[in-house]
């Protein structure tokens, strides 16, 4: 028996090509959002390895300004111990200047004076007695002139008074002590042993 097709061919041929159009918006939809979710999780990835990459630039960072923080701190340290060292080295060197002081002050005395206090400013010792006479004194300034380790004697008060028929002079003298400027120029000298002149 004979089958005749009595359907409109346009029409069951518009059917499917609209079928097949159907089905490639369906597959087209599908890749485009594939594509979307793939690119964000891409940038997911991306974001959160840029923040691990942040976060462990400012854990570094955090672990060197520590570490700066200890290096100033030691350099601190470092300036104190040089400056403890410095006053001990000076104190050292001015025990044998002290030394020099009153064993120079001693030979100097003349017969005749005593002293009843001596103070130091600076460089600039004030020195306090009593002659028997005025030459004395005369003397003891002489004296200061040819010593090595003191400069500028001044006499700044002298008064005359008598006791027990004797007459005597208090005086106040002052001189300029030369034994730290000679201290420092000894340094250098100790400082370089092997350099010829």
């Amino acid at each position: 028996m004979t089958k005749i097709n009595l359907l409109d061919w346009r029409a069951e041929r518009r059917a499917r090509r609209l079928e097949q159009f159907r089905n490639i918006m369906v597959l087209a939809c599908i890749v485009a959002v594939g594509t979307v979710a793939l690119g964000y999780f891409a940038m997911n990835s991306a974001i959160s390895q840029q923040q691990a990459r942040n976060d462990y630039l400012k854990q570094q960072i955090v672990e060197i300004d520590q570490k700066i923080k200890e290096i100033e701190d030691l350099e601190r340290t470092k300036q104190n111990l040089l400056a403890r060292m410095r006053v001990i080295e000076e104190l050292q060197s001015s025990r044998s200047a002290t030394v020099h002081f009153f064993d120079e002050l001693v030979n100097l005395i003349p017969d005749g004076i005593t002293l009843s206090s001596i103070k130091q400013t600076g460089e600039t010792v004030t020195i306090v007695g009593v002659a028997e006479s005025n030459g004395r004194i005369s003397s003891y300034i002489k004296s200061f002139e040819g010593s090595p380790w003191f400069a500028e004697p001044k006499l700044v008060v002298i008064r005359t008074s008598a006791r027990n028929n004797q007459r005597e002079g208090s005086f106040t003298l002052q001189v300029k002590n030369l034994t730290k400027a000679k201290k420092k120029t000894e340094e250098p000298a100790a400082a370089a042993p092997g350099v010829k002149p």
